[in-house]
């Protein structure tokens, strides 16, 4: 299986969108410093998750949820 996630800053309230097939491992790299990109706002702790078949379709969702309209369907959710 493959997810897309988002992500919210315990420290700052900021929000990072990706993908992965291994939510776990992921999320502890995230909080380990070991990506350039969230080193800022950790913790960081899951705020949704969506599960897919295919790496292909877990891309496509993390795209569409960095979009304008994405963060919009975000907003809907209440993270």
């Amino acid at each position: 299986m493959y997810y897309s996630y988002v992500l919210k800053s315990e420290k700052d309230g900021s929000y990072y969108k990706g993908s992965t097939e291994n939510i776990e491992l992921r999320l502890r790299q995230h909080n380990q410093g070991k990506c350039k990109s969230t080193v800022h706002g950790r913790p960081w702790r899951i705020a949704h998750v969506e599960e897919y078949e295919t790496r292909e379709e877990a891309l496509n969702r993390e795209r569409y949820l960095k979009t304008a309209a994405g963060r919009r369907f975000l907003k809907t959710l209440q993270l």
